[in-house]
């Protein structure tokens, strides 16, 4: 099986300590709907726990949904502790409440994209397979 024939994966995370899950298994079997290979990790991950999990899994993005507001503590840290493990290529995306200026500077630390309430799960696959096939 070639990679374009294989199923990407892609795990889902709820980073911190914010309780709430429903809109990441939302977006979760959605995915796995439209295709892909979906791992959830569940809820209160520490960003070693993400990254771990991404590394073992071996996974072509990764899905990050905050809802409690401490994604400017978060993201960086994922972020270094992923181009720490040569991770760096791969592509996280943000769902939750993120704040206009906030999802820039996440953007600025190389999240690919940053999907808010009302994001369409078209829009959040469509997205996820453009950045997987380096559309």
């Amino acid at each position: 099986m070639t990679a374009e024939e294989r199923k990407p994966r892609i795990l889902i995370a709820k980073p911190g300590l914010d309780g709430h899950d429903r809109g990441a298994k939302v977006i979760a079997r959605a995915l796995r709907d439209a295709g892909m290979e979906v791992i959830y990790t569940g809820l209160r991950q520490t960003p070693e726990m993400v990254v771990e999990a991404a590394l073992q899994e071996d996974v072509d993005a990764i899905g990050l949904s905050i809802l409690s507001g401490a994604h400017n503590t978060l993201i960086p840290r994922i972020m270094t502790l992923l181009a720490e493990n040569d991770m760096s290529d791969v592509p996280v995306f943000l769902g939750g409440i993120i704040p206009p200026e906030d999802a820039e500077a996440m953007k600025a630390l190389g999240v690919a994209g940053v999907f808010g309430p009302g994001a369409s799960i078209d829009e959040i696959s469509t997205f996820i397979w453009g950045v997987i096939r380096g559309e």
